[in-house]
């Protein structure tokens, strides 16, 4: 709360003992219990942030001030659950930007601070270990960690260690329509069976050295690694006789059993050597530093598919919100279905980011007042491309007698235990191990799909040069700062433009440059020694991102395309602020903030048929600039121990914030049928119009507890057509429940236990609306016990 109130921007903050109160695995669930902040999950666990109802693209995260790129390198978003939450010393939201400070984010900037020997009045050196249990499968999982800091040479030199690892087994029951809905009518549909192993295993360095209070170097290291390994069962219901069935309506249809087997690791690397001096009036921060993150999918099977010898008769189902399939006992018996395809893909994406930058500060007076100015400048160099391959076998066109090898190909040849599904009758698994033994035995040569190993390659270049300059003073109670910042940019995009007919293969390169100007201003005003009002109007810049950008070019026949827009334009955003600041003693505090953003260029897919360049198009599929969104909101926080009250209820500390914000954007395509353009307005995707947050805590003698709810309403999840609003994706309002119980065995002794997901709360999406599904997931309680070593 000092820091917050001591910041010049509006700041939100969570610090290394608020984190490890509750059970936040990643630094996305951290982040979750900060005003304005909702998180987007990946099967439970927390992944993407939104802050002020503005999604990953549109914010900016930095690991001890160095720009984090992204490990999916088609996305800006920074995904928060590579970062364990145990090395993490705190977490900054930057909601307004100051001059000094990268203008890339419309909704926030998020800095992640790693610990310092200097953050600690010793040595230290602390311990954790700890297991899980996940209630939807019975699987384990361990966690392991450890934190040591300490300075040398008289207190001059610091060094801070920390190491994390973490491992988790877990599983997720699934049925999807994926938006097949006409009407009542239900085109098909799929129920998959998730089974997840994630491991996290990362690395935190400090070193400071600080000779006096006028000189400070430093050296700051993160690396993460996370990987994912994950099975997925899919049974896929589709085809029906007429094309569509109602609730309860059996007919004809064709079912497929599928299996995707794979493993990715996510890694981000960050290093930054900088220095601090003060010279008089003079003061001098330089810095620079590299930052890596890549993904890397090694060949894992894609897609096998068994296909059903014949259709099966009498299929349906019940239950529009989780389709329930209604099937004869056939369909769930191995014998019914034969290999038919099977695709093998790898992946390979890389995003660097280098910078390196100065700030210069002067001191003086003007005057009878004191006045501060501050210059710099930072120049950075971005470099991502991705990197896939594919290889495809079918037997349309076999190329030998026995197209798959020796062996059946029936499913009863692939076939693994019962899949444990809890939405229904499902039929045996596919074995990984069974199909990628029979891939093995299967010629390469031929196999690889040139069309679909290079329409999603491409390689991106960004550099940005930046200057700025600010100035801030004191008039009596008020205090001000203004100043102005200038980014250049500059872009090389390469890609392909690929004719599936043809199979011809062009390079495609493409380059640009523009300037932004960014002015900014910042106020407060203490009306007391616990209260202040602040207002700031600031500027921002967004760049689209890659896969938006990518200048690939996929035509699959005379009148299909489907390509990026290396032309778009930056999105930018004037924003305003206001709020009001109240301390509540020492013990807590409480805010108020108004905010509105007004963004120019908002970037979303539409189809361009029948248009410009696309007239004698069916279907030209990209990315454009929309013309002006807006983003409006209120945003409440209240924070306080409640020691007036007496004996045992002096313990109690309440907690709560929630955020209600609108938007509005407009989109725009041409409609063939009535040669018009359509148009309409849509909330930005991902933006709830209501988040809410509330804990209550109890903390006396050895105990410490907590129980938190976090919720969120309704967001759109996709656009799912242009001229149909009914066809967009919606996720249905969110409600989750946390508990957390640690006891202090001894001072240097703490055990813990706690629940994620008390609630059992189940992710649904919806199609237009509640009753239509387009996704339903289910994941159930997780359990973990651990045990905290404070060694010295």
């Amino acid at each position: 709360m000092q820091a917050q109130q001591a910041a010049d921007n509006i700041v939100s903050i969570v610090r290394s003992d608020g984190i490890g109160k509750l059970p936040d695995t990643n630094a996305a669930e951290a982040l979750q219990r900060i005003p304005g902040i909702s998180v987007q999950r990946d099967q439970g666990e927390g992944r993407y942030i939104t802050v002020r109802g503005l999604g990953a693209d549109l914010n900016a995260t930095t690991i001890n001030g160095a720009g984090v790129p992204s490990p999916e390198a088609s996305s800006r978003g920074v995904a928060l659950d590579v970062l364990p939450a145990g090395l993490i010393r705190s977490l900054e939201v930057s909601k307004t930007l100051t001059p000094d400070r990268d203008a890339n984010s419309l909704g926030g900037s998020v800095e992640i601070k790693t610990l310092s020997a200097f953050d600690l009045p010793g040595t230290f050196m602390s311990v954790d270990v700890g297991g899980s249990r996940d209630g939807n499968t019975g699987q384990y999982g361990r966690k392991l960690g450890s934190l040591w800091a300490d300075r040398f040479a008289e207190g001059k030199f610091g060094v801070a260690l920390g190491l994390s690892h973490e491992k988790r087994k877990f599983g997720s029951d699934n049925v999807e329509t994926g938006g097949s809905w006409d009407g009542d009518a239900l085109e098909g549909f799929e129920l998959r069976d998730y089974l997840p192993q994630r491991q996290r295993d990362a690395l935190a360095l400090t070193l400071d050295y600080r000779p006096s209070n006028e000189q400070k170097y430093y050296l700051r290291g993160l690396s993460s690694r996370y990987s994912d390994s994950e099975s997925r069962d899919r049974l896929t219901v589709g085809d029906f006789e007429d094309d569509t069935v109602v609730e309860g309506q059996l007919a004809e249809a064709e079912l497929e059993r599928r299996l995707r087997q794979r493993k990715f690791t996510q890694t981000i690397q960050s290093v930054v050597i900088g220095t601090e001096q003060k010279f008089g009036d003079w003061g001098l921060d330089a810095s620079g530093g590299t930052s890596r993150a890549r993904e890397k999918t090694p060949e894992s099977i894609a897609d096998a598919r068994f296909v059903g010898s014949d259709p099966f008769a009498g299929v349906g189902f019940t239950n529009t919100r989780s389709p329930r399939l209604i099937a004869p006992d056939a369909a769930f018996d191995a014998a019914s279905y034969e290999l038919d395809d099977l695709r093998l893909s790898a992946r390979d994406s890389q995003d660097r980011e280098r910078h390196l930058k100065f700030d210069i500060t002067r001191s003086f007076e003007l005057g009878e007042r004191e006045f501060d100015l501050k210059f710099g400048g930072k120049t950075s160099r971005r470099s991502t491309r991705s990197d896939e391959e594919v290889w495809s076998y079918d037997d349309d066109d076999p190329t030998s007698g026995n197209y798959w090898g020796p062996g059946s190909t029936s499913l009863t040849a692939f076939a693994g235990g019962p899949v444990d599904y809890a939405l229904g009758r499902f039929g045996p698994s596919i074995s990984p191990a069974l199909v990628r033994a029979r891939v093995a035995g299967l010629p390469r040569a031929g196999a690889r799909d040139g069309i679909d190993s290079t329409v999603a390659d491409f390689s991106i270049n960004e550099d940005i040069d930046a200057a700025y300059v600010m100035g801030s003073t004191t008039v009596g109670k008020f205090w001000f700062m203004g100043g102005v910042r200038v980014e250049r940019t500059k872009l090389r995009a390469r890609g392909t433009r690929v004719n599936e007919e043809d199979e011809t293969f062009d390079p495609v390169l493409a380059e640009r440059s523009y300037t932004d100007v960014l002015p900014g201003l910042h106020a407060r005003y203490n009306l007391g020694k616990q209260t202040s009002v602040r207002a700031a109007w600031t500027n921002a810049v967004v760049r689209p991102n890659f896969e938006q950008l990518s200048p690939g070019f996929v035509q699959s026949s005379a009148t299909e395309a489907e390509f990026g827009n290396p032309n778009l334009e930056p999105l930018t955003a004037s924003n305003f602020d206001l709020g009001i600041e109240h301390a509540l003693g020492r013990d807590g505090a409480m805010s108020a903030y108004l905010f509105t953003k007004n963004i120019k260029n908002f970037v979303y897919q539409t189809n361009l048929a029948g248009t410009g360049d696309y007239v004698g198009f069916d279907d030209a599929i990209t990315f454009v600039n929309g013309e002006r969104a807006k983003v409006r909101g209120l945003e409440l926080a209240y924070q306080q121990a409640l020691r007036m009250l007496p004996e045992p209820f002096n313990g109690l500390i309440l907690g709560a914030n929630a955020t209600f914000t609108r938007s509005k954007a407009r989109i725009a395509q041409f409609d063939a049928d009535s040669g018009t353009t359509f148009s309409r307005n849509i909330s930005l995707p991902g933006q709830s119009d209501r988040v809410f947050n509330a804990s209550l805590a109890y903390e006396a003698g050895p105990i410490s507890t907590r129980i938190a709810v976090n919720s969120k309403s309704p967001y759109i999840l996709e656009i799912g057509d242009v001229l149909d609003a009914g066809r967009d994706a919606i996720v249905d309002k969110q409600t989750q429940i946390d508990f957390s119980f640690q006891y202090k065995l001894s001072a240097k002794l703490q055990l813990s236990f706690e629940i994620q997901n008390v609630n059992d709360e189940k992710f649904y999406a919806y199609q237009g609306s509640r009753p239509y599904n387009f996704q339903y997931e289910q994941y159930g309680r997780t359990y973990k016990l651990g045990l905290r070593a404070l060694l010295f």
